[in-house]
């Protein structure tokens, strides 16, 4: 009986972790703390230490359930020393992968180098991947899209380069996505947009681009930080549940939307340093949940009035480099104490030289092409009535333009169709009136031809000698007598006639032309 108990003793000091951690992931552990070399109190971990009930520790949480290690947390500190020379990280991720039920893996400023291992996809218990604050680079791997239970992906503080990850919209049940400070670019895919459990995006401090895609129907987003990178121009569509909005830095421009009031659960609003225009609306100031509030370095107007409101927990309000004017809010400078009010660079009512002049904001308003709310109005009304007024205008001259050309028209037609007339037809001009063709002695001659039943007389249009003579050619030029040249010329109807052409100087008499016509 003594040697069975002896033997039972020594089986439990060689294998002290089977009744409470399998004996492969307790090795795995110690292989970790032998590659990181950290934390240093580490190396007091031996076959016969009892991880899953060491003593709380600031660097490393390990926690298990059922015989295995569900959660591994180990974070450096800005004293931690340098990994091995020898360190692989392929050979830390074939470690890591004998620990199968872990659910929650987190490393953090460790010093990690060298690019992802696609290996990750065999903890596929995974439900919360930290991995920030080291130097990994390279694409982030697909492979991290097998991980179906991954709730949490926080990869930030890297070198992490490409693209926005498409194959993030496989993973359906995440719910924290953080990618800040690494090198991604360009655009956000639309794919996102079926995250339908997405509560926190942190895509700041990357680079990049484009216009967002429609998140309004992420109606569980909570937290959306885009600080730093090239987004715009639109400002962002969201769901009334945003608690915390970051776009400071980016691209945006145009005026802000008017349902941004409307977001009762809106705590930190900061779109400073972005390219907005339009009115702000201080009502923001008195959102019933707002705390922080930054609008700087954009091209806001509007009045302010000392009576506005504002809510009374406001810690933070950033008002400056705009085109405000009128008088700060009373609400503004009161509890100071608990409240950080900045409003520089503005053309605000105060005794403070980093105001500007008003006719500053108006002068930059118009150059950027704003106008007061009421300005626009009249604007648009009065441009509306002067269109009008000349279309109006345009109309009745392109009016009355088209009866002239139809009488006009229609007269000569009916010219056109009448016979000679059987009187004489009196064509004035400035030299010669019309007494010289209506005088009696000159019409008493012509009407001896009546007798004779032709037609007494006509008048002939320039154009119609021009024709007759084929533009008094020579060929039918008759000679020149005293009182002027003859021409021959054929009428249109066949007819012979013969063209006087009087010399005339300019002061001459009409009643002494008279006799000459006679």
């Amino acid at each position: 009986m003594p040697s069975c108990l002896l033997f039972f003793s020594i089986f439990l000091l060689l294998f002290p972790f089977s009744t409470q951690l399998q004996s492969s992931q307790a090795w795995s552990l110690l292989r970790i703390q032998r590659l990181l070399n950290y934390p240093p109190f580490l190396s007091n971990w031996n076959n016969y230490t009892d991880i899953c009930y060491a003593e709380p520790n600031p660097y490393v949480t390990v926690v298990c359930y059922e015989e295995s290690i569900t959660q591994l947390q180990i974070t450096g500190n800005g004293t931690s020393p340098p990994l091995p020379r020898n360190f692989s990280i392929n050979s830390f991720f074939t470690t890591l992968t004998r620990l199968p039920n872990l659910k929650v893996l987190s490393l953090t400023s460790l010093g990690l180098w060298g690019s992802m291992p696609t290996k990750i996809s065999r903890l596929s218990s995974l439900e919360i991947l930290n991995m920030s604050s080291n130097f990994l680079y390279g694409i982030i791997p697909p492979e991290i899209s097998d991980l179906k239970s991954l709730q949490t992906l926080i990869l930030d503080h890297n070198m992490f380069t490409g693209s926005f990850p498409e194959w993030v919209s496989s993973l359906s049940l995440l719910a924290v996505v953080s990618l800040k400070n690494n090198t991604l670019d360009g655009p956000l895919p639309d794919s996102v947009k079926s995250l339908d459990s997405l509560r926190v995006l942190d895509l700041s401090l990357n680079s990049l681009s484009g216009p967002l895609p429609d998140l309004k129907g992420l109606t569980n987003l909570q937290v959306l930080n885009l600080e730093g990178n090239y987004f715009g121009p639109d400002f962002p569509s969201l769901g009334k549940k945003v608690v915390t909005l970051i776009l400071r830095k980016n691209r945006f421009t145009g005026g802000l939307p008017s349902d941004l009031t409307s977001y009762y659960m809106l705590e930190r609003l900061d779109i400073s340093y972005n390219r907005f225009v339009g009115p702000f609306m201080p009502s923001l100031l008195s959102l019933p949940s707002m705390r922080y509030l930054d609008i700087a370095g954009n091209r806001l107007t509007g009045m302010l009035f000392q009576n506005m409101s504002c809510n009374y927990g406001l810690a933070y309000v950033d008002l400056s480099s705009n085109l405000l004017t009128g008088s700060l809010p009373a609400c503004l400078t009161s509890n100071l104490k608990n409240r950080v009010v900045l409003y520089s660079a503005n053309c605000l009512a105060l005794r403070d030289k980093s105001q500007h002049p008003n006719s500053f904001c108006l002068n930059q308003a118009f150059a950027v092409g704003i106008l007061p709310h009421k300005q626009k109005k009249e604007s648009v009304h009065k441009t509306t009535v002067a269109i009008s007024v000349v279309a109006a205008v345009a109309g009745a001259i392109l009016l009355v333009g088209l009866l002239m050309v139809f009488f006009l028209r229609r007269a000569n037609t009916r010219k056109a169709m009448k016979r000679p007339p059987r009187r004489l037809i009196v064509h004035a001009s400035n030299g010669y009136p019309s007494k010289l063709l209506a005088d009696a002695r000159y019409i008493s001659q012509t009407m001896k031809l009546g007798a004779l039943g032709v037609p007494s007389y006509r008048s002939f249009s320039l154009e119609e000698l021009e024709a007759a003579t084929n533009n008094f050619e020579s060929s039918s030029y008759m000679g020149e007598g005293l009182h002027g040249q003859m021409y021959r010329g054929r009428l249109n109807d066949g007819s012979l006639v013969a063209i006087r052409c009087l010399k005339l100087k300019e002061a001459t008499v009409p009643r002494i032309s008279t006799a000459t016509l006679s």
